[in-house]
């Protein structure tokens, strides 16, 4: 069996072992794992220009806030339906990743991950400076009679759960196949050594640009899903916190893996949820436990699984 088939099996099994666990999950857990999925998704983007491209953006939020207000605004405001709304939110991300891969990429290393944070910063003052239409801080809520269409009530806990599994699985599948390409390939040897890529004739820049703007796509998609199924938007979803997140699911699930992000967004929030349950200072509890696996996983726990079990893990 070749490693592609390998590969797709894999991932195939996730995306069947999800499905069917909405017959199974208790609601807490069913409701939880519907957020986890469109959070992972938010990761898997991230992944792309991180883990695969190398490079360490601080300012991804900005991607997640323009699908989530692209959406909720033009169906608050506009009173357009989903659907619409949705391609409006994935659009706003690319529009924006496109516009920031342009001209924050003109940096490198440590400046790049200074640009992009403050890009996100000016997005989120933005949100906050039109708060008549954002709600800034508060944020909003979508109706459940504006979350409708085709039929379809997003608001529904087994309609939301596949919603969320479609995204997930469909992005996830994407980016088996992005990575396995000729492009995703030369994005790799960008992260390995981008001299010797430039040396062999690729434009490094295109690609950079191209690995922007599909990673903030991908995230927009995230933002807009979110905002569709869980039916809120604030401005806190466009913060240095939600920029720091991806980067801590995706190092903790294993940089340049794919399901490292859903890896390691499903184990944070558990850790999150479980130990707040028990101490009011569970965010000390869960920086010793996170520290421990950056000292004991330093390549992440899909990482150390390619490192340990099966070295063609994509």
């Amino acid at each position: 069996m070749t490693e592609t088939a390998k590969a797709v099996i894999l991932h195939l099994g996730l995306i069947a072992v999800l499905f069917a666990l909405q017959f199974v999950l208790p609601a807490y857990h069913h409701g939880n794992m519907a957020r986890v999925m469109v959070l992972a998704t938010y990761a898997m983007g991230y992944n792309l220009l991180f883990g695969y491209t190398g490079l360490l953006s601080l300012g991804h939020a900005m991607f997640f806030a323009a699908g989530m207000y692209g959406m909720a605004l033009t169906v608050r405001h506009l009173g357009w339906t989903p659907p619409p709304a949705l391609l409006a939110g994935l659009l706003s991300g690319a529009v924006l990743s496109a516009l920031v891969g342009a001209l924050a990429l003109r940096t490198v290393g440590v400046a790049f991950m200074i640009v992009t944070l403050m890009f996100s910063q000016a997005a989120y003052l933005t949100i906050l400076y039109f708060t008549t239409w954002t709600r800034g801080e508060e944020g909003f809520v979508l109706q459940q009679v504006q979350r409708v269409f085709w039929g379809i009530d997003p608001s529904d806990p087994t309609t939301r759960y596949f919603l969320a599994l479609l995204v997930f699985a469909t992005c996830l599948m994407l980016s088996l196949w992005l990575v396995r390409s000729g492009f995703g390939k030369v994005l790799i040897a960008i992260r390995e050594n981008e001299d010797r890529a430039q040396m062999l004739g690729y434009d490094i820049f295109a690609h950079k640009l191209g690995a922007v703007v599909i990673s903030g796509t991908m995230s927009a998609t995230a933002g807009a899903v979110y905002a569709l199924l869980f039916g809120y938007a604030g401005a806190s979803f466009a913060g240095v916190q939600y920029s720091i997140l991806p980067l801590l699911w995706v190092l903790l699930g294993g940089a340049g893996t794919l399901i490292g992000p859903f890896i390691g967004a499903l184990f944070t929030f558990y850790l999150i949820d479980i130990t707040s349950g028990y101490t009011s200072a569970y965010m000390a509890v869960v920086g010793a436990v996170l520290i421990a696996l950056t000292l004991f996983a330093r390549q992440g726990i899909g990482g150390e699984i390619r490192a340990r079990v099966w070295r063609g893990l994509p």
